[in-house]
């Protein structure tokens, strides 16, 4: 088994990945694992942009509060006043690096001095700098660029994250938890390699992107989250899992987003021709906010209306407003549509809710550091209180850029602290052989992402959450016996996370007794006094 060694291993290759990358490779040798192509990970896909105070009619403090708001209070205050304290020099770095941000072309303070701003749901003023509406690209594109360019900066492409590597993995057995690297699928070679370092980053996307609670196709699984959980960290708030309100609803394509900012920049939700009320708005029913509310709200109201009028979807309309500034503000979208023969310019698109972020996640502090020595953590994979019980449109990316640099930083700083590597023992696969029953893991898939749907969805029971841990318990017995004894492939170290991932989401939300933010049961449909994390711990 290949065993190389490298002064820092980082596992993601998306915002949070290539920031600290980039941060380190001042004066470290890095190595960064995509798990399939380098741009292939959440980041690439993010359309709407990135949260920053940058004109004088806002504010750290509204900013602050829109996210407090947002997040039903389960936020840690010290953290969203450390992201949005750090915004503005993290876009600045990120204009430094080429990400070609919209010029303000309007005129008027209110779409700030240097670059447009847009508004999302929640916010209370402009605040969301972006590239159009293809802002995640924008960043992917100019962050490859530099880790590309620079010669400490090892990037490897198809290496599946299996486990990391602790201290129990060592020739010389301890128990400390100390972090050394990861086990990794190459999917080159088939086999599995060793990387080890003297700190490790976890940069994977969460269960995000519909993966875990649909039957779209593949994406995050979850992967960061479960190794870190089997290698000792505590999660937290994992029952808060956001639902994007708005995904396009077509039979023929799946997972193609809706970005906030058609809301924020004046697009209505109306029902459907053909039903009581069609062709009205029926957001001001729910919030007075209406369509520019939090997701979660937004969310159900969607969820709420299609069910009570047995509807396949609703419609986002943006119709009414001049065509050339709806093809300049969504010229992605505008394409893409256009594609399926659907004119944003003249008609509305058929929406629907679809899982999209995890907020819960490793439980880290300012400085990215987990609960285990040498492993640090940033972005989806984290609760790093940021989020509390609901995500603030466009705060995920600026959270990848300041923990990403808050976790080298640290690093950087605290190096002489940092140990080598023991000798590691090499993965042992003599006692497994070749899977004749590739058909298990596939089925075992659907049925997962199916059962999550139905009973741990945008609205909950406690019976359905019951149902749903049942099957989790039949299936977990299942795949730890076919892991025992089969060589690992890609699609089972992806089903054997899924699965960690879905008790972890079920064993949260039973044991949260109210209704908060992203988790909604009818069961507890109040909301408690206090605002308290789900903390689990192995």
């Amino acid at each position: 088994m290949p065993i190389t060694t490298y002064d820092v291993v980082i596992i993601g290759s998306g915002a949070a990945g290539l920031t600290a990358a980039i941060n380190l490779a001042q004066d470290r040798k890095v190595v960064v694992l995509a798990k399939g192509a380098l741009d292939g990970g959440s980041t690439n896909w993010a359309q709407g942009g990135i949260a920053a105070v940058l004109d004088a009619g806002d504010s750290f403090e509204a900013h602050i509060e829109d996210t407090m708001v947002a997040g039903a209070g389960l936020n840690d205050r010290s953290t969203v006043e450390f992201v949005v304290s750090e915004a503005p020099a993290a876009i600045e770095r990120l204009a430094a690096l080429g990400v070609p941000f919209n010029a303000n072309e309007e005129g008027g303070e209110e779409f700030g001095e240097r670059w447009h701003l847009t508004r999302e749901g929640g916010h209370s003023h402009r605040r969301i700098v972006h590239v159009d509406d293809a802002t995640g690209h924008a960043v992917q594109v100019a962050l490859l660029k530099a880790a590309r360019a620079n010669p400490n900066i090892t990037l490897l492409e198809d290496m599946v994250a299996l486990d990391l590597i602790t201290s129990r993995h060592g020739e010389k057995y301890s128990g400390d938890g100390h972090v050394w690297g990861i086990y990794a699928f190459n999917k080159q070679t088939d086999h599995v390699d060793a990387i080890l370092g003297r700190a490790t980053i976890l940069c994977t996307g969460g269960a995000g992107r519909t993966y875990l609670f649909s039957t779209a196709p593949r994406g995050a699984t979850g992967d960061g989250i479960a190794m870190a959980w089997r290698a000792g960290c505590r999660v937290s708030n994992m029952e808060m899992n956001q639902f994007h309100p708005t995904c396009l609803y077509n039979l023929e394509v799946k997972n193609f987003l809706i970005t906030e900012a058609v809301r924020g920049e004046g697009g209505h939700l109306k029902l459907p021709p053909g039903v009581p009320g069609g062709g009205e708005r029926f957001m001001p029913r729910f919030d007075e906010r209406a369509e520019l509310a939090p997701r979660d709200i937004v969310a159900r109201a969607i969820d709420h209306e299609i069910k009570r009028l047995g509807l396949d979807y609703v419609h986002l309309d943006i119709s009414h407003k001049p065509p050339e500034f709806v093809r300049t503000h969504f010229p992605t979208i505008y394409a893409r549509l256009l594609d399926l023969d659907i004119d944003i310019t003249k008609e509305p698109i058929p929406v629907v809710p679809a899982q999209h972020y995890t907020c819960g996640g490793v439980v880290i502090d300012l400085d990215g550091r987990t609960d285990l020595p040498g492993l640090y953590a940033a972005g989806e994979v984290t609760e790093s209180g940021l989020h509390g019980a609901n995500r603030l449109a466009s705060n995920s990316l600026l959270e990848c850029f300041v923990f990403g640099e808050a976790a080298a930083r640290h690093i950087r700083a605290h190096w002489d602290d940092l140990p080598s590597p023991p000798p590691i023992r090499p993965w042992d696969e003599s006692r497994v052989t070749d899977s004749d029953e590739e058909v298990i893991v596939q089925h075992n898939w659907k049925e997962i992402r199916r059962f999550m749907w139905d009973y741990v969805g945008i609205v909950r029971t406690t019976k359905r959450l019951e149902r749903a841990k049942h099957r989790i318990d039949l299936l977990a017995k299942e795949v730890d016996e076919y892991y025992g004894h089969f060589r690992v492939t890609p699609d089972l170290i992806e089903l054997r996370n899924l699965l960690e991932v879905a008790r972890l989401v079920v064993r949260s939300a039973l044991h949260r007794k109210e209704s908060r933010g992203l988790h909604y049961t009818l069961d507890y449909p109040g909301m408690l006094p206090d605002a308290v994390d789900t903390v689990l711990a192995p």
